[in-house]
């Protein structure tokens, strides 16, 4: 279950890229601090693939990315990189350590690639609910009823609505 909705949020991801214009994508709005759409999104993306292609050593650390530009300013090339990232999210779970630089170089953090995916999936809704702000700039741009918001939330708000 948590690998589909992982795979659903690329999804609207990618659903946004197709409708945004490069220009619109590198854009600073002064509603994200003068950041970009395009800075967010790369910044979901990295932090998965830190996660998909650290899988096999073992040892996931988001703090050393390569903080690529052009997944920022290139829609097709960052559409590219999410749809790969969306086919290889289905690997069993297993323990991971997670390196970051709050620690010291020789203490990691104990962790799984199930954890892992939630730590993404509730990172790309954070920024997705940021993009979200920018995007009442752009009427024409037309995003899910889910884009960032957390599933709970979704699930809360059925509730209530019964």
């Amino acid at each position: 279950m948590l690998v589909q909705i992982v795979k659903q949020n690329l999804t609207e991801n990618i659903e946004l890229l197709h409708q945004l214009t490069n220009e619109e994508l590198t854009l600073a709005y002064p509603e994200l601090s003068n950041a970009t759409i395009g800075e967010h999104m790369r910044h979901i993306i990295e932090l998965i693939g830190s996660l998909l292609n650290n899988y096999e050593k073992g040892i996931i650390n988001y703090d050393k990315r390569k903080r690529d530009v052009i997944l920022q300013t290139n829609k097709i090339e960052a559409i590219k990189i999410l749809e790969k990232y969306r086919v290889e999210l289905d690997k069993p779970n297993k323990q991971l350590l997670l390196k970051h630089n709050c620690f010291s170089d020789n203490k990691m953090l104990e962790t799984n690639y199930f954890r892992e995916l939630l730590y993404n999936l509730e990172h790309s809704i954070h920024h997705q609910a940021l993009i979200k702000v920018a995007l009442y700039r752009l009427p024409h741009i037309k995003i899910s009823d889910s884009f960032g918001i957390a599933p709970s939330t979704l699930e809360y708000k059925k509730q209530c609505a019964q």
